[in-house]
């Protein structure tokens, strides 16, 4: 194996704006974090000839010298990522807004080999750039935004950060909701199990540990047994909706972190609606409306219902 050896990288519209740190942690995939700060406080990385430190935010046209560094033998399992498209809302030279599929998660990580960005990657391998504007969990299906130039991703966040972008949820409920019920402001706590999972608790307004959290919800359906909701949330917290709507005693129906158990498996047995098994959380990003990164005028991305939720909901009506 050949030596590593210095190299220089002109920054291009893909990079504009980075951080320092977080641009040579994607240019030397595999690095350790720790590895990456080492090299920058001691000098070696140079930008434009100088010094510079790990929250420099690059420009277009400067010259970053990356020093040789010795990283480990590439992984194999990016070759066995498949090339996916999905269903495209927009598309446009600055950002794609798809209709992400349940059961897909948006990124690899957490003991998922790779997501919606890296199978869309590999289906457009002439793109430059590609990056997720916000997330949405595996479970939930619905508009999900991918920036094509850094500037737009910029821009994009920074929506969703000032709360210019304004998400609405369609989510089927246990029991039925009460109409008045219409705001939800709950703080919530994320932690970790035992076992590493990522989870989310409703806690007192005044617990150290809470962040507070606002859902909106209107009712849109009562049906015996369930109700159909319109879920606007004001604040973007880790399971925002699905903590909120249990919490209310009305978790959503298939959902396998904070539902009923006992009932999802029975829906997905076709033990509760006659002639119909439905084996799905019932959460989905329907719409997002917010301004676009360069014009300015608002965005409004529709995802229509899913077929098995539409399903659902005209066996329930």
């Amino acid at each position: 194996m050949a030596a590593p050896a210095v190299h220089y990288v002109r920054i291009d519209e893909g990079s504009e704006g980075q951080r320092l740190d977080n641009f040579l942690i994607k240019t030397l995939k595999g690095a350790p974090k720790t590895l990456v700060y080492r090299i920058i406080r001691s000098g070696e990385v140079r930008v434009n000839k100088a010094r510079a430190s790990a929250d420099t935010r690059l420009t277009l046209g400067d010259e970053v010298r990356v020093p040789p560094v010795r990283l480990p033998e590439p992984q194999t399992e990016a070759a066995s990522v498949p090339a996916r498209e999905f269903p495209i809302l927009f598309e446009d030279e600055h950002l794609i807004a798809i209709n992400k599929p349940a059961g897909v998660a948006v990124h690899g990580g957490s003991g998922v080999s790779f997501g919606v960005i890296e199978q869309l990657r590999r289906a457009r391998p002439q793109a430059r750039f590609l990056e997720l504007v916000h997330r949405l969990d595996k479970e939930t299906s619905g508009v999900l935004l991918v920036a094509k130039k850094r500037s737009a991703l910029v821009t994009l966040q920074d929506c969703f950060r000032h709360r210019t972008a304004h998400k609405t949820y369609a989510a089927m409920v246990i029991g039925q909701w009460p109409v008045a019920r219409k705001v939800i402001d709950v703080a919530l706590h994320k932690f970790l199990t035992g076992d590493g999972e990522r989870r989310v608790k409703a806690v007192a307004e005044d617990a150290d540990e809470g962040r507070r959290s606002i859902t909106l919800v209107k009712v849109v359906q009562q049906f015996s047994r369930f109700a159909l909701l319109d879920v606007t949330i004001k604040t973007g917290r880790t399971h925002q909706i699905r903590v909120h709507l249990a919490h209310e005693g009305h978790p959503i129906i298939g959902d396998e972190k904070y539902g009923d158990f006992a009932l999802n498996k029975a829906l997905a047995r076709g033990a509760m609606v006659e002639g119909l098994k439905f084996d799905r959380m019932f959460l989905h990003a329907r719409e997002l409306r917010l301004p676009h990164p360069v014009t300015g005028e608002e965005l409004a991305l529709m995802a229509p219902l899913p077929a098995e939720c539409q399903a659902l909901v005209d066996h329930l009506g």
